[in-house]
């Protein structure tokens, strides 16, 4: 492989990322209001921009103002992707890691990209607002992306000094390179965490004229804290006393009332009087039991997250491996199979909405053919059924390699296709219409609104932990299958190592993970101000 037009390309790729990012944060930062003035009154009750200013709805909102959020979000994921894709190459390349240690540091920066959206979103909902948030996470998202291209720049300054160049110098250059790198890549990750949040929700916020102001966010974020120190100081209280003060609220013995009735002391003050601002609403419990009911969906549902992680690391390593050439002799990029992902999920996305729901729809009686619940578990059948095809293909790949001699000479090319690692892609994509999407809407709808923000960034945390998960468990895996020298199951020369032992392993993971989430929707109550499913 040649390292320099690698990285010469990846330095040409990061500008131009950056270029497409600014156009379109320049693009969402211009004020649309001000190139006409309404004739009539239109104002939208309870609502403000983001500077305070009543909301006119014939100069904003609707399609004028997601359009160009939409625009941002496609701009921010083809950087991000474009990253994400290429970077267990590039660390197992210019940067010269182990196979292992790559994929540990690829799902680590996953993680903490998907974890990081925790922060970014109570930033949000509690101080900055979400299009404040959006706008500065875009600008430190811009200056990560330039200097991964500067990182990359120094790269190849450094790799074209040739031998006469003084080894102490080439080394601290090396070792500022690496170090930029990294400052970079997290730089990248800690914007995502305040853009990706709040991207999907704010655009959501503009077809919604019944929420209330971002700006109240705030005192929100005050209540729920007020609340928590009212379960907690009335710990003792009887249920008899509960009972009383359900019956004087007029509260109905509903299915979620029932669940988790001892968050029903918040609407007892700790004295036993009934002061406005000592107690807690009945919708503030409501609210509270409702983020509680979405605990156990989100633990279960991080097998699907250790499972999503492998398809930018071991994946790519695999496909890197075989035969990569087409009749023209032009040669795919092992990280370009990635694309199919994205394909299937275009692909079957329409069918989904057009064919799909319609027909199970008129079997079940659902109005959107099945619930969110059902939906999120198709998906983890789907991945836990590609895990073992990945498994299945990479057997055959492993005996290819036997039978032509090539176990011990890992940069030979097998001769297998690399279109035997389609399927197992294309199911990828397939599982996540089903269990991406649904996750995305069911922590969106769940949530209250004013805490819609927190709802998406607890869905990436899936992914976050998932992927801090992952890295645990190659770490774990490569210290005890390389004991008294022998080859890891990630051994560098992968005709030697047994992702498919993995790959199995990760199958039987996911059939656990997807036992217990059955479990617990059979005990899921929706929450009252969702859809009703």
């Amino acid at each position: 492989m040649n390292y320099d037009v690698l990285l010469q390309s990846d330095h040409w790729l990061s500008l131009n990322y950056s270029k497409t990012f600014i156009t379109a944060i320049s693009m969402s930062i211009s004020d649309p209001s001000a190139a006409q003035t309404p004739l009539l009154d239109d104002t939208v009750d309870g609502c403000l921009d983001y500077k305070g200013r009543p909301v006119r709805r014939s100069s904003s909102g609707c399609w004028r103002s997601a359009s160009f959020i939409i625009v941002v979000e496609i701009a921010e994921r083809f950087a991000y992707y474009g990253i994400s894709s290429n970077l267990i190459t590039y660390l197992t390349g210019p940067l010269g890691e182990s196979t292992a240690t790559a994929a540990a540091q690829v799902n680590a920066w996953n993680g903490a990209a998907s974890l990081l959206p925790l922060l970014g979103a109570f930033i949000a909902d509690s101080f900055l607002g979400r299009y404040r948030t959006i706008i500065l996470a875009s600008l430190v998202y811009v200056l990560g992306i330039g200097l991964l291209a500067l990182s990359a720049t120094l790269s190849s300054i450094s790799s074209s000094g040739g031998q006469n160049a003084d080894d102490i110098a080439l080394s601290s250059s090396l070792q500022f390179q690496v170090i930029l790198f990294f400052f970079s890549l997290y730089l990248v990750a800690f914007a995502q965490g305040g853009h990706k949040p709040c991207v999907q929700a704010f655009g959501a916020d503009q077809f919604d004229t019944q929420d209330a102001e971002e700006c109240k966010a705030k005192s929100s974020f005050f209540n729920w804290w007020y609340f928590g120190m009212c379960a907690v100081r009335n710990r003792k209280t009887s249920y008899s006393a509960i009972a009383a003060e359900e019956e004087a609220r007029g509260i109905l013995a509903t299915e979620s009332s029932k669940q988790f009735k001892f968050l029903n002391k918040a609407l007892l003050a700790p004295d036993g009087s009934k002061e406005q601002g000592e107690v807690c609403s009945i919708r503030e419990v409501e609210e509270a039991k409702a983020v509680i009911r979405l605990a156990p969906i989100w633990a279960t549902s991080l097998t699907y997250a250790i499972v999503f992680a492998q398809s930018s690391t071991f994946f790519t390593k695999q496909g890197a491996t075989m035969d990569r050439s087409t009749a023209t002799g032009f040669e795919i990029p092992a990280a370009s199979l990635q694309s199919f992902i994205s394909l299937s999920i275009v692909l079957f996305i329409p069918i989904y909405d057009r064919i799909f729901v319609p027909l199970t729809r008129a079997l079940t009686g659902e109005p959107a053919g099945i619930t969110l619940l059902q939906r999120i578990g198709s998906g983890m059948v789907i991945s836990t059924i590609s895990l073992v095809i990945a498994a299945v293909v990479e057997m055959r790949r492993l005996k290819i390699a036997e039978e032509h001699g090539l176990i011990d000479k890992p940069i030979v090319v097998v001769p297998m296709s690399i279109w035997w690692l389609v399927p197992q892609y294309a199911l990828y994509g397939l599982a996540d219409v089903f269990t991406m999407v649904g996750l995305q809407e069911f922590f969106y709808d769940q949530m209250p609104n004013e805490l819609r923000s927190v709802g998406l960034a607890l869905y990436l945390s899936i992914f976050g932990v998932g992927s801090f998960l992952s890295s645990f468990l190659i770490s774990a895996i490569e210290n005890l299958t390389s004991r008294d020298g022998r080859d890891s199951w990630f051994a560098n020369n992968l005709n030697r190592a047994h992702l498919d032992y993995f790959y199995l392993l990760l199958a039987a993971l996911s059939a656990v993970g997807l036992t217990l989430y059955v479990c617990c929707t059979k005990y899921y109550i929706y929450a009252r101000w969702g859809r009703t499913f």
